[in-house]
C-alpha cells in the first residue's frame, strides 16, 4: 500500500492512499461471486446468470461492494501510519469517481481528509502582565446592604381598616391571557405579592390595584414595553384577573443593638454587624480582583499564543454555549418554539467567537500544565468532592455515587487541573497592585455591570430571609 500525508494546515491533514491493482482485482471477483450466487436475473435460474450479465445488471452494487471492502482497511492503516489521530471519521474522495474502474485493470487513489489536534509547543505565558485593582467598599453600599437585612426581617401588617395605598403590598391570585392568544395557555399567579409604586413592576398594576380590600376582584390589561426584561412578555398586551387576598403594608424593626443582636448571627452591637458586613464586602471585592487578574491573564495568554483550533472543537463548543443560552431562556420564561431561527443561526455564528477562545485557552492551560507538571493528587479531589456535595446538599458518599453514575468524575479531575494550572500562569505572571480606577468610558453598560456586581457582593456578603406575608385576620 502505498500513501502520502499532505499538510493542509497544522489541524487538517489530506491522505493519499493508492488501492493497488491485485486488492482490486480479488475483491471484485469476491462480490461478483456473491452477486451472481444470489441474484434473481430475468430468462436465467437463480445463481446461473452468466458472469458477464451479473457484472453488467450490478454494476454499481458490485462497484460499492468492492470499495467497502478495500478502502476502510487502508485508510485505517494510513492513519495508523503517519501517526495521525483524527477527532472524527475522515471525509473521502475517489479521484476520477465518474470513470472509476474497480475491476483490477488499475489502481485508484482514495484522499482522507482529518481534523487533528494541532502540536502546540512550549506557549509564551511567563511575564505576562496584569493589573489588580480591589473596588473599595463604598458607604451607600454598605447601607443597602443593611437596608436589605431590614427589609428582610420585616413584616407585612394586614391592613383591614382602608383600602390599599401607594406603599402597600396587595397580595393577589393572577390569571393573565395574551390579547394576541387568548385562546392559549394563561399566565397563573397565586399569592403574588405586588409592592404598589415600586419600580420593579410595572405601572398599570399600580394603577389598577390601588383602592382595593380583601376580596376584591379586578380586571385590567397590561401592555409591556418591547424591550421588556421578559422575551415572552415584551411587546405583549396581557389582560389580567386579579383576586385580591390581603392588603398589607410592611413594617420595618428599628435600626439598633436589640435588632442586631436579635438576629442571632453573633453580633454584639449595630457597630459590629456593621463591621462584619463591610469585611465580607471587602473580602468579595479581593476575590472579584483575583478573578479579574485571572481573566486577563488567560485573555493575554491566548492572545500571544496564536494557535488554529480545529473546526470540529469550535463547533461543539458552540453548540454546548447555545444549548446553555437555550436553557436559560427557558428557565426565563421564553416559549423556545416562537424563537426565530434567523435569531438561533445568529446567535450560534457569535458563538463561534466565544468558542474558538475558550478551546484555545483550555489547549493553552493544558500545555501549561505539562510544562509546570501539574498533578491533581488524590487528597485534593476528595476535599473537591466534599465541597460539591455541600454546595447540592448532598453526603459526599451520595455526591461520588451520583458522578459514578454520570460518568462525572473525570470533569472534577479536570476542573481541578484547570484551575491549578490558571494558578501556575498567575505565579508566573507579573502582577501589580494599583489603585482601584472605573474604566474611562463605560458609561451607562458600566454603570449596569457594577449594579449587578453590587448585588452579587451583597448576597455574598449576607443573605436575608424572606418577608412574612400578611394574613388578614379570621
Amino acid at each position: 500500500m502505498k500513501s502520502e500525508l499532505i499538510d493542509v494546515s497544522p489541524t487538517r491533514k489530506e491522505i493519499k492512499v493508492m488501492v493497488e491493482p491485485e486488492a482490486l482485482k480479488a475483491a471484485y471477483a469476491k462480490a461478483s461471486q456473491k452477486y451472481a450466487r444470489s441474484a434473481t436475473v430475468p430468462g436465467f435460474r437463480k445463481g446461473f446468470a452468466p458472469a458477464d450479465v451479473v457484472r453488467i445488471r450490478f454494476q454499481e452494487e458490485i462497484k460499492n461492494e468492492v470499495l467497502r471492502d478495500v478502502v476502510p482497511e487502508r485508510i485505517t492503516a494510513a492513519i495508523e501510519e503517519h501517526n495521525l489521530q483524527p477527532l472524527t471519521e475522515p471525509h473521502l474522495h475517489i479521484e476520477n469517481v465518474e470513470t472509476l474502474k474497480v475491476n483490477g485493470s488499475e489502481e485508484i487513489w482514495v484522499h482522507a481528509h482529518v481534523e487533528v489536534m494541532p502540536e502546540v509547543g512550549r506557549p509564551v505565558y511567563e511575564g505576562l502582565e496584569a493589573e489588580r485593582m480591589i473596588r473599595p467598599v463604598a458607604e451607600p453600599e454598605l447601607e443597602s446592604l443593611i437596608e436589605d437585612r431590614l427589609k428582610g426581617h420585616s413584616a407585612l401588617i394586614p391592613v383591614e381598616d382602608r383600602a390599599s395605598e401607594e406603599g402597600d403590598t396587595v397580595i393577589a391570585d393572577l390569571e393573565g391571557r395574551f390579547d394576541d392568544d387568548p385562546e392559549g395557555e394563561p399566565i397563573t399567579a397565586d399569592n403574588l405579592e405586588i409592592v404598589l409604586g415600586s419600580g420593579d413592576i410595572e405601572p398599570a398594576f399600580t394603577d389598577n390595584l390601588l383602592g382595593v380590600k380583601p376580596d376584591d376582584e379586578k380586571e385590567f390589561s397590561v401592555s409591556y414595553p418591547a424591550d421588556f426584561s421578559s422575551s415572552a412578555l415584551a411587546g405583549r398586551t396581557v389582560h389580567y384577573k386579579a383576586k385580591i387576598n390581603s392588603v398589607g403594608r410592611t413594617e420595618l424593626p428599628e435600626l439598633n443593638d436589640e435588632w442586631a443582636k436579635s438576629l442571632d448571627e453573633g453580633y454584639e452591637s449595630l457597630a459590629d454587624l456593621r463591621s462584619r458586613l463591610r469585611g465580607n464586602l471587602e473580602l468579595y471585592a479581593k476575590a472579584d480582583a483575583d478573578a479579574r487578574v485571572r481573566n486577563d491573564l488567560i485573555a493575554k495568554l491566548i492572545e500571544s499564543n496564536p494557535v488554529e483550533i480545529p473546526a470540529t472543537l469550535i463547533e461543539n463548543q458552540a453548540r454546548n454555549l447555545l444549548n446553555n443560552f437555550a436553557h436559560d431562556l427557558h428557565q426565563r420564561g421564553v416559549d423556545l418554539n416562537r424563537v426565530q431561527s434567523d435569531f438561533v443561526n445568529s446567535a450560534f455564528e457569535q458563538m463561534k467567537v466565544q468558542a474558538e477562545r475558550d478551546v484555545r485557552g483550555a489547549i493553552l492551560l493544558e500545555k501549561i500544565a505539562e510544562e509546570e507538571k501539574v498533578d491533581v493528587t488524590q487528597a485534593e479531589f476528595d476535599d473537591e468532592i466534599v465541597k460539591l456535595a455541600e454546595q447540592y446538599r448532598m453526603s459526599p458518599e451520595e455526591f461520588r455515587e451520583m458522578l459514578q453514575k454520570q460518568g462525572g468524575e473525570n470533569v472534577v479531575w479536570n476542573n481541578l487541573r484547570t484551575r491549578k494550572s490558571i494558578e501556575a500562569l498567575v505565579a508566573k505572571a507579573k502582577v501589580v497592585d494599583k489603585e482601584w480606577a472605573e474604566e474611562p468610558g463605560a458609561g451607562a453598560e458600566q454603570e449596569k455591570a457594577s449594579d449587578k456586581k453590587g448585588k452579587e457582593s451583597k448576597a455574598a456578603a449576607a443573605k436575608a430571609p424572606k418577608k412574612k406575608s400578611a394574613k388578614p385576620k379570621a
